[in-house]
């Protein structure tokens, strides 16, 4: 048989009754019958049926609600006076050794966990992984402060020349070709190297528009993508995140 969960009902040891039912050489079904005989016995005297048997169900591999008992020693040595000779004596033996071992076993779980040398390198190795974790973390976020307070937009250019001083090699052609491929910046026609609609509601870009005025009177109107304070953060903490 599977081995059986413990369990403490009011403060009290008990064996399930699938688990006696083995001990007794019966089928659970007959066993549970036979505690049912006991109710009114038991109901009758001072002690009562509970002390005894504690009415309980589990899920069968059918995934059923089926009944069983929880059964206290004092339980267990009831059913054992109804068992005569030899099958009476072995009974016996088997659950007092298995309280025995129930009880050994709630010590062991009560007892501090021994701490060998490997655990501690280990738990010491941990802690300094989280250290360094947590020290990228103060790093990103003072990067972080350092631009928000900024509301100075930038070129592309110098995105790269801030990615470079956060240990990212990549140079402006690079992260245009990058953007661009990542969605970030449009690939064709009029708008290539302008922010996508998709950038523009993240707030990661602002379009800086120039009126230039030619000698033959004409007035024509240059479009530049510049990276906002939020696009500078966002930038750097995701190269950073897959480097």
């Amino acid at each position: 048989m599977n081995q059986l969960q413990i369990f403490k009902s009011n403060n009290e040891l008990t064996l399930d009754s699938r688990e006696v039912a083995e001990m007794v050489e019966k089928n659970h079904a007959h066993l549970l019958r036979d505690i049912e005989t006991y109710k009114e016995y038991l109901g009758e005297s001072k002690i009562g049926f509970t002390d005894f048997f504690i009415s309980s169900t589990y899920i069968s591999n059918q995934n059923r609600e089926l009944p069983n008992y929880h059964i206290t020693k004092k339980g267990c040595e009831f059913i054992a006076h109804k068992l005569t000779g030899q099958k009476g004596a072995i009974f016996t033996a088997t659950y007092i050794n298995r309280f025995h071992d129930l009880e050994r076993t709630l010590k062991e779980k009560a007892n501090p966990i021994q701490i060998d040398s490997k655990f501690m390198y280990q738990l010491a190795q941990s802690l300094e992984e989280k250290e360094k974790q947590i020290e990228e973390m103060k790093q990103k976020a003072l990067f972080a402060e350092a631009v928000e307070v900024s509301k100075n937009s930038i070129l592309v250019e110098e995105l790269a020349k801030i990615l470079k001083q956060n240990g990212i090699e990549i140079g402006q052609n690079r992260l245009f070709t990058w953007l661009r491929n990542n969605g970030y910046l449009c690939k064709v026609g009029e708008n290539y190297n302008l922010p996508t609609q998709y950038a523009m509601e993240l707030n990661l870009f602002e379009i800086k528009k120039t009126t230039i005025n030619t000698p033959d009177g004409s007035v024509r109107v240059t479009r530049t993508t510049k990276v906002t304070g939020k696009g500078q953060i966002y930038f750097v903490n995701k190269f950073k995140a897959t480097a």
